[in-house]
């Protein structure tokens, strides 16, 4: 299996709702993105695994490419 070109892209996550009443699964991949608490942001690079994470918690983030 040939290896994807990962290109010098970073995707900024900020979570802007809380967490609290969703699923402990939404409540995992937040945290397995790096977000603790409100407001908190961080970088990640561009990739598919990454773009799936979002799309999980799409409705509680802010994307800034």
């Amino acid at each position: 299996m040939p290896k994807q070109e990962t290109s010098g892209k970073t995707i900024r996550i900020t979570l802007v709702r809380s967490l609290i009443g969703y699923t402990e699964d939404q409540r995992g991949t937040a945290r397995a993105l790096g977000l603790r608490r409100m407001n908190h942001t961080v970088e990640h690079k561009d990739t598919p695994v990454i773009r799936g994470m979002i799309n999980k918690i799409i409705h509680v983030l802010k994307i800034e490419e």
